[in-house]
């Protein structure tokens, strides 16, 4: 897999982070913004965006409908805070290798998405996202 596929937003995606041990967790704003590169958002308090600042080889595994893979990829702190949202910051993966998953013995019917139960959070999820895409058209530019 040369290029990354795309995915519906929501879609959960797992991050993993170095450090002594690795870190994993669910982040629901990985946006795909070019061929090899993600943009996603985390909270100023994550533990995750400490160790990625650390050390910055990461891996984002995604899961959805016809897509499997995993990401590895070098990742830099590209706007903090977000100006759209003060407690986080966007986060650029410059996409090194891309394991594919996938196998013609099993198909992907559905991937795990998210469902917010509280309509700021809701509301607040698709701002950030939007704000991802504008800072990976500034990152292009």
């Amino acid at each position: 897999m040369e290029e990354l596929p795309s995915w519906p937003d929501g879609t959960v995606a797992i991050l993993t982070t170095g450090g002594e041990e690795p870190h994993a967790i669910p982040v629901s704003t990985a946006v795909r913004s070019g061929a090899r590169t993600i943009h996603l958002a985390l909270a100023l308090r994550r533990e995750s965006l400490a160790r990625l600042r650390a050390e910055p080889r990461v891996a984002l595994t995604l899961l959805a409908r016809e897509v499997a893979f995993t990401a590895q990829a070098v990742a830099t702190v590209v706007e903090e805070p977000l100006a759209e949202a003060e407690r986080v910051a966007a986060v650029r993966l410059d996409v090194v290798a891309v394991q594919d998953h996938r196998q013609p013995r099993f198909a992907l019917e559905e991937g795990v998405r998210w469902s917010w139960t509280d309509e700021e959070a809701a509301a607040r999820d698709e701002v950030v996202r939007a704000a991802l895409r504008r800072v990976a058209g500034a990152d292009a530019g």
